[in-house]
């Protein structure tokens, strides 16, 4: 079996499993290359990288609307719990168990705040379906480091998520790089192009042995999965 996995643009995705649906960083409102809108998001599970806008975005809404659970770092739920939003807090190197399979936390090197507010340590996000056997790495926004190899080792993802943009992430070559380390079968680049700051030429993005799929926001491929 395959998952759905849906392009939002920027660092955003759906996750669509037989057992269960996974919207990642969320950010639609505001976001210049965004073709889906927040009230058309429909999930069971929000999973947070860190609490900048650009990627908390729609999150309270589409949590809300939804009635979905958020799993992120302590301090973004208790933010959101505050609102009313039924979360499930974690830090990094911890795991939370789903209808679907499970959710971890893995360091990131970032910031992460939102409104002013500090949103405690940045994270990436391993997302596993259980029934589908499909594991994808959303790096977040994080500098290049060593430990991807290590968390690349522990979880063996089918697809890695990694930002290229630069100036706030890894850009192109360091992104190379830490698909290298990583070793999914599939990367796709993200956070790049999405504002003039970030990188708009990515070509230097060509890890050896991995194969790189450049999304378009709004478009959606089925990726099946090896990894248990």
């Amino acid at each position: 079996m395959a998952i759905e996995v849906e392009f939002l643009g920027h660092s955003g995705f759906i996750l669509r499993g037989a057992e269960g649906t996974v919207v990642i960083d969320p950010f639609l409102t505001g976001n210049p290359v965004a073709v889906k809108k927040a009230g058309e998001v429909q999930c069971n599970y929000v999973a947070l990288t860190h609490g900048h806008e650009d990627h908390f975005g729609d999150t309270l809404s589409i949590a809300k609307s939804n009635n979905a659970k958020v799993i992120a770092a302590y301090e973004i739920c208790e933010y959101l719990g505050a609102e009313g939003v039924h979360t499930e807090p974690a830090n990094p190197g911890g795991r939370i168990e789903t209808d679907f399979g499970w959710v971890a936390l893995t360091q990131a090197f970032h910031s992460s705040s939102y409104k002013g507010q500090y949103m405690g340590m940045p994270c990436g996000v391993v997302v596993h379906f259980k029934a589908e056997s499909f594991t994808l790495f959303h790096l977040g926004d994080t500098a290049l480091f060593s430990d991807l190899k290590l968390i690349g080792e522990m979880y063996r993802p089918d697809v890695a998520c990694i930002p290229v943009g630069d100036r706030f992430t890894m850009g192109p070559e360091a992104g190379k790089l830490a698909a290298e380390m990583i070793k999914p079968r599939v990367a796709i680049p993200i956070h790049w192009g999405t504002f003039d700051a970030l990188a708009q030429d990515i070509s230097a993005f060509k890890p050896d042995g991995v194969e790189v799929r450049q999304m378009k926001a709004g478009e959606m491929v089925k990726l099946g999965g090896v990894a248990g």
